[in-house]
């Protein structure tokens, strides 16, 4: 299982309260900056929306790692967890999942891994979870069975999500870069289509299923960027609708 993380040496300040107050300024010019963004929501399936309190259903949210701020940051989700690590970076990471309403759960599979992933579990029961599928330490954009493994234990579908901004800084880091959209440009969030993995997968099915969110982050993420590239997609023929604290939201009809 895998989580929000900047790299095991990104951050050497040991003192607690300096991370969490350095969570909180991070979390402040983040802020700020998504203010001046355009941003919109595309999602295929009705009622997938993170920042929708009427879902009746509970998601587990995939994501890249270099992906995280924009759905942290775009609006403000309800009930929903995120796995972020144990290691000297992840108490500035829960100090800004925290000053946007997300419940930290730490861990990762080196260290705490069973207790986070007995936590997720218990999480998912009435909240929705997301996990950095290619974290902490890459290969970058390769899908973990963590994620393959939590819904099959949890019973709850997996949506497949991809970000994208017509102008961006790309800040590199040990293993894969972090996307920060530039001031005054535009993100677009899709959230593509559910997948349900059953439970008692063995070894070879569970890679199966891996396999098939692997290609589904990718063919949403060509799509994403043909959107921020001014392209055509299959996305354009839409019908609008209003998500709550984010503004313009489309859905595949």
């Amino acid at each position: 299982m895998h989580g929000w993380d900047f790299g095991e040496d990104a951050v050497k300040i040991r003192s607690q309260w300096m991370l969490r107050l350095l969570g909180k300024l991070i979390a402040f010019s983040c802020r700020v900056l998504f203010l001046t963004v355009r941003k919109e929501l595309i999602v295929i399936h009705p009622g997938t929306s993170p920042y929708e309190d009427c879902k009746d259903e509970k998601f587990l949210y995939c994501i890249w790692h270099d992906n995280i701020l924009g759905p942290s940051f775009c609006g403000r989700s309800v009930k929903m967890a995120a796995l972020t690590s144990l290691h000297g970076d992840g108490a500035f990471v829960a100090t800004m999942l925290e000053c946007v309403g997300i419940t930290p759960i730490r861990g990762s599979s080196s260290r705490g891994g069973a207790a986070a992933v007995r936590t997720m579990m218990e999480a998912a029961r009435d909240m929705d979870v997301t996990i950095t599928t290619d974290g902490p330490r890459g290969p970058r954009r390769q899908v973990k069975e963590g994620i393959v493994y939590l819904a099959s234990q949890t019973g709850r579908p997996i949506v497949p999500v991809a970000i994208s901004a017509s102008r961006a800084w790309h800040v590199r880091g040990r293993w894969t870069d972090l996307l920060v959209p530039k001031p005054f440009s535009k993100v677009w969030l899709l959230a593509g289509d559910l997948i349900f993995v059953p439970s008692g997968l063995s070894r070879n099915e569970m890679k199966d299923y891996r396999d098939e969110v692997q290609v589904a982050m990718d063919k949403l993420n060509v799509h994403v960027h043909e959107l921020a590239g001014g392209s055509s997609s299959r996305f354009a023929i839409t019908s609008k609708a209003v998500a709550p604290s984010f503004g313009p939201s489309r859905r595949v009809a």
